[in-house]
């Protein structure tokens, strides 16, 4: 991430004696250096990476410099930061302090929060304001620990404490620009949606404020199934469909990488149009029965979707590249049957085992 790190502050939520969640605070911002650099731009990869993120925005609440009075029921974390953004659009006092009274704040919102819903989280609670492509964003990240093993010159072993970026489950992204620019839209707040079934508005979306509007992963499942409908009303044959579905990818991939959201003008623009008509992809979604939105939040789960077909159940787990079909995998509609030519050897090993075949 080629980004502008303006301020990034840590605390720590830990159990006290009476097994109660308490917050232990920084005094102050951490100074921005090379390794802070590095580990936002860490965060910010493993939060564009994870699937099934949801998109929201602040229950009721209005930006710091909207005209508009902010009702009594408008989120405090939103009023908080909505203080902090109105002082550094203003360019008045000091920033990072008020920045650090902001994140001070907030973690003693997620400390009622945890407490309120009966949950037990612990961890290092993270806030990083920072400037990407022109865009001012927060991003707050709970993160927990993991143990390695180090090996100095001399051969010794020692052990250590890391952030597990791996598994962050914990956290939110804000488009500030867009909150103050088009708080309309809606959909300014970004966040990764839990684990195991388990929902993050349980404590989380009630310790930001944020109310979710925009269900990820059901509209990259819209838009995959909208562009293979699409590639085959082209009439194309099976390497072009192919050919075309890998520069699907390609951009899907570019938009992670990026933390962007997906347009459909640009993503008809890497697709075959039909000059004769004057019909792109662009203007096939808005003849669907149910039309794609222009700004789509790329989910990571969608690029399976796109490479290969797959699904289970009756105890049966079938999964193929989609290069494939037509080629060594066919499906029969008529008798409901799917013909593999070429068993996998491992498969194929397995098969004579059981048949009792040499």
């Amino acid at each position: 991430m080629s980004a502008l790190i303006h301020h990034f502050v840590v605390h720590r939520l830990v159990l006290n004696q009476d097994d109660k969640i308490e917050a232990i605070p920084r005094n102050s911002c951490l100074t921005v250096t090379p390794e802070i650099e590095q580990l936002a731009h860490q965060i910010n990869h493993s939060f564009n990476g994870k699937p099934g993120k949801g998109v929201g925005h602040f229950v009721d609440s209005a930006p710091a410099d909207s005209d508009n009075a902010e009702p009594a029921d408008v989120s405090e974390f939103a009023q908080g930061l909505s203080a902090y953004w109105k002082q550094r659009n203003e360019g008045d006092g000091d920033l990072e302090s008020t920045f650090h009274a902001f994140s001070l704040s907030a973690a003693s919102r997620l400390v009622k929060a945890l407490a309120d819903t009966g949950t037990v989280e612990t961890g290092f609670l993270i806030f990083c304001q920072y400037e990407y492509l022109a865009t001012q964003y927060l991003m707050v990240a709970l993160l927990n620990t993991r143990a390695h093993v180090e090996v100095n010159q001399e051969l010794e072993l020692s052990s250590r404490e890391h952030l597990d970026l791996a598994r962050m489950q914990l956290a939110v992204r804000i488009d500030l620009t867009q909150w103050s620019v088009q708080p309309e839209q809606q959909r300014y707040i970004s966040f990764i949606k839990g684990r195991m079934g388990r929902k993050v508005s349980d404590f989380f979306m009630q310790f930001i404020g944020c109310e979710e509007l925009v269900d990820v992963k059901q509209q990259n499942k819209h838009l995959i199934s909208s562009v293979d409908a699409y590639l085959a009303s082209e009439s194309l044959d099976p390497q072009e469909q192919h050919q075309h579905r890998e520069e699907v990818k390609s951009y899907f991939k570019e938009k992670i990488d990026s933390g962007e959201s997906l347009s459909v003008k640009e993503l008809s623009g890497r697709l075959p149009a039909d000059e004769s008509s004057q019909s792109d992809f662009a203007k096939f979604t808005e003849s669907l029965e149910t039309p794609l939105e222009k700004e789509i939040q790329p989910d990571p789960a969608a690029l399976k979707q796109l490479a290969k077909f797959t699904g289970q159940g009756g105890g049966i787990s079938v999964s193929f590249e989609r290069k494939l079909m037509g080629e060594r995998v066919f499906y029969d509609p008529a008798t409901d049957t799917l013909t593999i030519r070429g068993i996998p050897p491992n498969l194929k090993d397995q098969l004579k085992r059981q048949s009792g075949m040499d």
